[in-house]
């Protein structure tokens, strides 16, 4: 927030704060709103779109604010941003034909609605900021296309894993040290889990129990490590990461990489399983000047080649709004895609799968994500996981087996499908 903080009390003072479009009012947007309505200034929530307006006005309600307008068109929100009133919709076209809108959030979650939406803000002129790794993940390139081609930015926001660890990423290659491991600290993984088992916690956490089971079976993960490679270069050593499991602290894991192994990659996103400080992000550097590796050893990081750096948290909606302000005032992302994958998320079978049988996508019983190279997605003609919901199997396929597309019967293919074959082709 340093430099970001003293510009937003610039904008305070002269009574022009930043006019955020937010797009869903679930459990995370509800955290945003009450973040930037009562701790951010320089920044107001203008507008919330949710198809039930009733849970936006309530997350309003929750972060103080008591006079909340529900709007129909994009002139009558103008008239409510001159006037400093808030606003609810259930047409997202209200927002994003405002003229006095900055940036449009985007935190619904969903795949084709979110993609649909993103597309429909750059056309109209708006910049976004996603909180959706799942479909960055995916088509994260043809995003960034987009955005260059009507001359707005897109990016992935801080608060979830992928955003810390690029800001770390960037602070370690800022002291001159090159990044070779990119990594992730999970609490625990078990790539069985369904909405069954998680049905208790999903409903004591107050988060959709397809999200809470993509938490625990890998998927979430795959999909943000997938998210760091693929706006890096990075790749994995292996299908599903090297993944260690290790309840000790990350300082004590920069032995465990063959270095020879992780230049070759080009470095590595990686996760490990049970360890400390979770769960937070790591980044494994190397040097080559001994005049750095001296005084590396004197503030007691080890002899190296590796030496460990890390974050003991990501703050979720708490961190979002430095990534709003970086973007509308420096037209700096936080997490930006390069123009190509390097990683992918595939769908593999949580049981033995039956032809005739229906995926149930993300967060549901039939599959869980990996993260594998996209050389090896593309030459073995695999289903990215973020695709797979809704696709009827033509072929049985046996646990733990990954689903190719020639598993599946023909279909036609969404506006997500086609941006993403749009990338590989």
């Amino acid at each position: 927030m340093i430099i970001v903080d003293t510009k937003l009390k610039e904008r305070e003072a002269q009574g022009n704060p930043i006019q955020v479009g937010i797009i869903g009012a679930g459990e995370m947007s509800a955290g945003l709103i009450n973040q930037i309505e009562r701790y951010v200034p320089g920044m107001r929530v203008a507008c919330v779109y949710n198809r039930t307006l009733e849970k936006a006005q309530r997350a309003y309600q929750t972060a103080g604010v008591s006079e909340v307008s529900v709007l129909t068109s994009a002139n009558s929100l103008d008239d409510c941003i001159g006037s400093g009133t808030a606003s609810v919709t259930d047409d997202p076209g209200v927002i994003l034909g405002a003229g006095r809108i900055d940036v449009v959030v985007e935190m619904t979650g969903t795949i084709q609605f979110s993609f649909d939406l993103i597309i429909q803000s750059f056309a109209a002129g708006k910049s976004v900021v996603s909180f959706n790794a799942e479909l960055d993940a995916t088509v994260g390139p043809y995003l960034q296309l987009k955005a260059r081609e009507a001359g707005v930015r897109y990016t992935l926001g801080d608060g979830d894993q992928p955003g810390v660890t690029l800001n770390l990423m960037r602070f370690v290659q800022g002291m001159g040290f090159k990044p070779q491991v990119l990594g992730n600290i999970k609490g625990m993984l078990d790539h069985y889990r369904t909405p069954e088992t998680q049905k208790g916690f999903a409903e004591k956490s107050g988060m959709s129990v397809d999200m809470v089971t993509s938490f625990a079976d890998g998927t979430k993960v795959s999909l943000e490590q997938a998210c760091i490679a693929n706006a890096t270069g990075f790749r994995v050593a292996k299908r599903g990461m090297i993944s260690i499991d290790y309840t000790g602290h990350v300082d004590d894991l920069t032995g465990r990489y063959d270095f020879d192994d992780l230049q070759a990659n080009g470095g590595i996103v990686e996760m490990v399983i049970g360890g400390k400080p979770g769960p937070g992000v790591f980044v494994f550097a190397s040097t080559d000047d001994p005049v750095s590796a001296r005084f590396l050893n004197y503030g007691k990081l080890g002899d190296g080649p590796l030496y460990s750096f890390y974050i003991p948290y990501h703050l979720l909606f708490f961190e979002l709004p430095s990534s709003i302000a970086r973007l509308v005032d420096f037209q700096d992302g936080t997490l930006d895609a390069l123009d190509s994958l390097s990683v992918e998320v595939i769908a593999t079978a949580k049981q033995d799968l039956k032809a005739g049988d229906t995926l149930d996508g993300i967060g549901g019983f039939a599959v869980y994500g990996e993260c594998e190279n996209h050389s090896i997605v593309q030459s073995d003609g695999l289903l990215p996981v973020a695709l797979s919901k809704g696709r009827t199997l033509a072929k049985d396929v046996p646990k733990d087996a990954a689903i190719a597309w020639s598993d599946l019967k023909p279909e036609l293919s969404g506006s997500v499908e086609s941006a993403y074959r749009a990338i590989i082709a």
